[in-house]
């Protein structure tokens, strides 16, 4: 459950060495109802993320003394609670990819406007609400080939895949970019093993049952 400041507002943690990044944040999102608390490294945003669980987390690809690949190991981001993206310049993008692989929700790229991290904000908030109060669909517990080599997160957009959802209904759903759906969908039949889209859904629904 995110915890709220004493206004009620939701908390959104950005992370940032840049102070201007910081502040134009803070001021973007503060201006749109939510409370932030800006970080200018790793170590303090990660004390911070152990001891209390923010609606959203705003998280710089290069930081101080580790990259936010190294901080989203540290804390475990797979299995943390709260929606990540990752900021990235056009040449993080390799980068970027790889922090989704551990754990990140998705990346927003740099030079960033306004409307765009507060829709990207919003999205993945109003997702991870949609997750925790429906609970994991009865699919996702299915024991088929593999299923414990996928995150969680990857067993979500399986079972988007497995119902027929497109990349753009899918992302809609789950809170990230189409792209980012993609990203998955090919680590999943990568280790799936899987051709296609139509092999992913046999694997699960036809092996998953025993048939």
């Amino acid at each position: 459950m995110p915890t709220t400041a004493s206004n009620g507002a939701l908390e959104v943690f950005v992370v940032d060495d840049d102070p201007a990044v910081r502040d134009a944040l803070a001021t973007v999102l503060t201006i749109e109802g939510f409370h932030v608390t800006g970080f200018a490294d790793g170590g303090a945003f990660i004390t911070a993320a152990r001891s209390r669980t923010p609606a959203c987390i705003l998280l710089d690809v290069h930081m101080p003394g580790r990259s936010g690949l190294d901080i989203l190991k540290e804390l475990n981001a797979q299995n943390y609670a709260s929606p990540i993206f990752i900021i990235s310049g056009q040449g993080d993008i390799p980068m970027a990819v790889e922090a989704i692989k551990n754990g990140a929700l998705d990346f927003i790229e740099k030079p960033f406007d306004a409307d765009t991290v507060v829709s990207r904000v919003r999205d993945a908030i109003d997702a991870s609400a949609r997750r925790n109060q429906n609970g994991r669909a009865d699919f996702l517990h299915m024991a088929f080939p593999g299923h414990d080599l996928l995150t969680p997160r990857e067993r979500e957009v399986l079972a988007q895949i497995a119902s027929g959802a497109s990349n753009k209904e899918a992302g809609r759903h789950l809170g990230i970019s189409p792209r980012t759906i993609e990203v998955h969908r090919a680590r999943i039949m990568e280790k799936l093993g899987a051709k296609n889209a139509a092999d992913l859904v046999r694997i699960v629904l036809t092996e998953g049952r025993g048939q």
